[in-house]
């Protein structure tokens, strides 16, 4: 098997991360920084299975990350805790980067107790190749079309 170049990193390792990955986050998806701030300080305390953050590190760089939050900003409230924020450097797509991710997630929330995971996304055949099925469609807030939401029993 071929040797992967990244590791994953749970925040809760690396909390002198914290910092650099809430910029990250917030490049890639244009939500405050202030609100990956307070998530990843909730992950830190460790008092709750829910929010967790995960990077995928190459040497000292941020290849991708993804997220657990109860709520990925939309209306089905009972479809939690959400998978967010997934992303991988454009340059390092195809090289297993987010599948080790979503992987590492799996693994780790059922250690914590939850075995079922949702995710909202526009992709149509991505996560199916991880064992991610579709589920039914959902409204996210201030969105006008509807999205994918995706269930995975862990």
């Amino acid at each position: 098997m071929e040797q992967r170049a990244h590791e994953i990193i749970w925040m809760v390792d690396r909390p002198e991360l914290k910092e650099r990955a809430a910029q990250w986050f917030h490049e890639k998806w244009g939500i405050p920084l202030e609100a990956y701030l307070e998530s990843m300080e909730d992950c830190l305390t460790m008092e709750n299975a829910v929010p967790q953050w995960y990077l995928a590190m190459e040497g000292n760089q941020i290849i991708g990350g993804m997220g657990v939050i109860e709520n990925d900003f939309h209306d089905r409230k009972d479809l939690a805790p959400n998978v967010c924020a997934v992303y991988t450097e454009e340059q390092k797509r195809g090289q297993g980067v987010a599948g080790a991710l979503l992987n590492t997630v799996c693994t780790d929330m059922k250690e914590r107790g939850i075995d079922t995971l949702y995710l909202l996304t526009d992709h149509t055949s991505f996560y199916e190749r991880y064992g991610w099925e579709f589920l039914c469609m959902v409204q996210g807030d201030g969105e006008p079309e509807l999205s994918r939401m995706y269930v995975h029993r862990c």
